[in-house]
């Protein structure tokens, strides 16, 4: 070659923008035959982080085996995980064997369990690759968070995303919200799976499925790193219908594996699969999102309604979730951290529905305590399911106070 090999990573907002624009960092290595590896550092927090940015980066090319190079950076104030992607991000685009990465160390708060059937009203989706969104997002109290390699990261840097989630999984405090990851579809997802099961993620989103093998293929690629990273704790899958074949087949999909915990609906890719327009009223997706919740229930996994997207109408999103609610859906997704507040109150349960499931519990440990084989609220048998159905409603407002 005639001149030194040379790669870029930085940020999908200056990609897209071809400008100067950066949101943490901007990486670009040369590699050269002699010498050392000389970093060239322009930072906004250079007298306090300067010499310790310096050291990070030539520490993590001495262990992916350079040690011939000039790095240029410009740091706007990254923390050292969104560094170290960036850098062997750069790395792995000129053609470095990088191996299992250099990974910054797992800190105690990003090390918690999550249980199968624990509460998802809220899921915060966020892009993969724009740590800056990470940072703060379990302050605002989601149930989950979503590290979103697919549709929200540009084809161009979903390389750079699966470091950063990597990273981010290892490193993030999320205060104790559930840690999903969405994979991409197809080969790229199921790569995605190495990048991020070793590293404490507890529920992986599946999109646009339409055949339980593909659920089957991400499980059975899932329980194969787990026992090769002595990994016991399970990871649970949340499957997506995003069309409409997707919908027909939603039981079997619910189905297709017992680590699923929920099952979900995508609704502008569905919309467009049918050939229509998506609306408030969401007359043309009724009957998918029915077939989603009868699916879930018959195999007692969670319903979870889709987005919603207008950020600035929680009027509209109010009325969006308690529509979810009497459908028969647990939780929805969430696109900004505003929406988080109005979706744990709507799904709150009113009044009169947690006094029925209150009676309800009282009369199932009741006839417990008597040995009775069958519950009874005055005249009325109640069944097992209407039982679960109460001690959930109860543990909900225990959770939120106003048991």
């Amino acid at each position: 070659m005639a001149t030194p090999a040379a790669t870029t990573a930085q940020n999908a907002e200056a990609g897209r923008r071809g400008d100067d624009v950066r949101s943490d960092c901007w990486v670009r290595i040369e590699l050269s035959k002699t010498g050392d590896v000389d970093v060239r550092l322009r930072s906004k927090v250079e007298i306090m982080y300067g010499d310790a940015t310096r050291e990070l980066v030539r520490d993590e090319l001495n262990a992916f085996g350079v040690t011939s190079a000039t790095v240029e950076i410009e740091d706007a104030g990254a923390l050292p995980f969104v560094i170290m992607a960036r850098v062997e991000a750069a790395a792995r685009r000129l053609g470095i064997d990088t191996g299992s990465g250099c990974l910054p160390d797992i800190e105690p708060h990003a090390q918690y369990a999550t249980e199968r059937d624990r509460f998802r009203r809220s899921r915060l989706y966020l892009p993969g690759n724009e740590p800056k969104f990470m940072l703060n997002a379990g302050l605002h109290g989601p149930d989950g968070v979503i590290l979103d390699l697919e549709d929200s990261v540009a084809p161009a840097v979903k390389d750079e995303a699966q470091l950063m989630v990597r990273n981010a999984l290892r490193t993030l405090d999320f205060a104790g919200a559930e840690r999903m990851v969405r994979i991409n579809q197809g080969a790229r997802g199921l790569e995605d799976l190495d990048f991020i099961i070793p590293h404490n993620v507890h529920v992986v989103l599946i999109p646009k499925v339409e055949d339980p093998a593909l659920v089957q293929a991400v499980d059975a690629r899932i329980k194969s790193l787990l026992a090769s990273n002595g990994i016991e704790q399970p990871v649970y899958l949340m499957p997506i219908v995003e069309s409409a074949l997707g919908a027909l087949r939603a039981y079997e999909i619910a189905t297709a594996s017992p680590n699923i915990c929920a099952l979900t609906i995508g609704l502008e890719d569905y919309t467009a699969d049918i050939g229509t327009q998506r609306t408030d009223e969401g007359r043309e997706s009724f009957w998918a999102r029915c077939q989603v919740v009868n699916a879930a229930r018959a195999a007692g996994v969670q319903p979870i309604d889709t987005v919603y997207s207008d950020i600035s109408n929680m009027d509209g999103l109010r009325e969006s979730v308690l529509e979810a609610k009497s459908l028969g859906f647990d939780g929805k997704g969430c696109i900004h951290p505003r929406q988080i507040q109005v979706i744990h109150e709507a799904f709150a349960p009113a009044a009169a529905e947690l006094e029925k499931a209150r009676k309800i519990v009282a009369a199932f440990e009741e006839a417990q305590a008597k040995g009775l084989a069958a519950v009874s609220l005055g005249s009325k048998m109640i069944d097992p399911p209407v039982v679960k159905r109460a001690q959930r409603v109860v543990r909900l407002a225990e959770a939120l106070g106003s048991a």
